[in-house]
């Protein structure tokens, strides 16, 4: 029996449902099949798992080639009309165990008569959340909280891929939080589509602060919780609580901003204009002197003048990002953004170049003020660490134990990393 290969592109979310359908396979007893987990929030993540798909059937010619993600769930024609690919599934019918059981039943079970098995995604009313106990290395890990979005951004594809926004409920995240720490973790990432819409569609609209606060109210022997990347617009006043006054709630947030001028984003329709997110970190770092930032940016919009983009240039300093996450625009069909006046290609790619550049200032600059001070750092493997501003970290001397939080002395910093000491 040879168990099955899975391939996962893009987000940690992704990550996350690869490692559940591998339970739900294996369980199962599926073999000789390839799995790729496709990710469609860019036209060159589309190209990418293609041209991955050729490899993979090239190297495992006798095996079933599945195909699903977020590109399945957006475009299933396009990976229907490779001649590499068997079956096309989509991300409602990938979570579901009857999926995999009818797989391992063979080529001939009712339903793969056709290629296609993608579903309405809007329909969707549950996320995956309880399939599987968090995942990740043994030092860290990450808990789907929520699943979808109910936002339309001009630029983005992602909500047609996943669904509208729906929770996993607050009793069922803190179970899943207790078990992991029982087992030994001690960091726990909340992550999802859209973090801060937690809550809107559970009984009395909870919010994400409210969850945050219930974690580390219940689960007291957790050491570390992380939230990733969040709408800074939507934070409420528990999560601001939580984060000024929590310090098991780690120092760092990833800002879903996308742009620094205003004009840019009424096109983009997000929620948010540039001094709302000046002012978002301004008064949270206000609340946690220590806190570091990361940001998701858009280099290239549609529209997007030089002028323009020195606004999102002057914001990076503004709201003192640290961590950017840079995007080179790439058209999306059916997307309004894809229909808006594009940006030549070039000035595209010199406007990314020159974000990154700054961002990689701006983290030389972050990690060399960490350079004399004493810090906690969960130990992930081979003697690298994180921060709790999540910077990697390199140990020297004592005995590191992977999953473990070591004390240490930073004694330098190089090339995007810090060098420390045990303590």
């Amino acid at each position: 029996m040879n168990p099955p290969v899975f391939e996962t592109f893009g987000c940690r979310l992704n990550a996350y449902e690869t490692e559940a359908m591998r339970e739900l396979a294996q369980g199962a007893g599926l073999d000789n099949a390839v799995i790729v987990n496709t990710c469609a929030v860019t036209a060159e993540a589309v190209r990418q798992s293609r041209q991955r798909i050729r490899k993979l059937r090239r190297e495992n010619p006798a095996a079933r080639i599945i195909v699903t993600g977020c590109a399945a769930q957006t475009e299933p024609e396009t990976y229907a009309a490779m001649a590499e690919v068997d079956l096309v599934v989509g991300n409602l019918e990938k979570m579901r165990a009857e999926t995999w059981a009818g797989l391992a039943k063979g080529p001939d079970f009712i339903g793969e008569t056709e290629k296609v098995r993608v579903n309405d995604i809007m329909s969707a009313t549950e996320t995956a959340g309880h399939l599987i106990d968090g995942f990740g290395s043994r030092a860290r890990a990450y808990v789907q909280v929520q699943n979808g979005c109910d936002h339309r951004c001009t630029f983005c594809i992602i909500p047609f891929g996943r669904g509208n926004s729906r929770s996993v409920p607050a009793g069922v995240v803190v179970e899943q939080i207790a078990r992991l720490v029982d087992a030994g973790y001690n960091e726990v990432v909340l992550t999802g589509v859209d973090l801060t819409s937690w809550g809107a569609d559970l009984p009395a609209h909870p919010r994400l602060g409210d969850l945050v606060q219930r974690i580390l109210k219940l689960v007291p022997g957790l050491p570390r919780l992380r939230i990733s990347s969040i709408d800074s617009i939507e934070a409420d006043p528990a999560l601001i609580e939580a984060i000024a006054s929590e310090p098991r709630l780690m120092p760092h947030l990833h800002l879903s901003l996308q742009a620094g001028d205003n004009m840019i984003l009424k096109r983009m329709k997000r929620r948010h204009l540039r001094d709302d997110a000046i002012r978002f970190c301004e008064e949270t770092r206000a609340a946690r002197p220590d806190i570091v930032f990361g940001a998701d940016i858009i280099a290239g919009f549609p529209t997007e003048t030089e002028a323009m983009f020195e606004n999102s240039l002057r914001l990076v300093e503004e709201c003192g990002l640290t961590w950017l996450h840079v995007f080179p625009y790439s058209p999306r069909k059916g997307t309004p953004a894809a229909r808006m006046p594009q940006v030549d290609k070039a000035a595209i790619k010199d406007r990314a170049a020159r974000l990154r550049a700054l961002g990689d200032a701006r983290v030389a600059e972050h990690l060399a003020a960490q350079v004399g001070s004493t810090q906690p750092v969960l130990i992930e493997k081979d003697r690298m660490g994180r921060t709790p501003g999540f910077a990697e970290v390199d140990v020297t001397g004592g005995t590191p134990i992977e999953g473990g939080i070591l004390p240490v002395r930073i004694t330098s910093a190089a090339a995007g990393r810090l060098v420390a000491e045990a303590a």
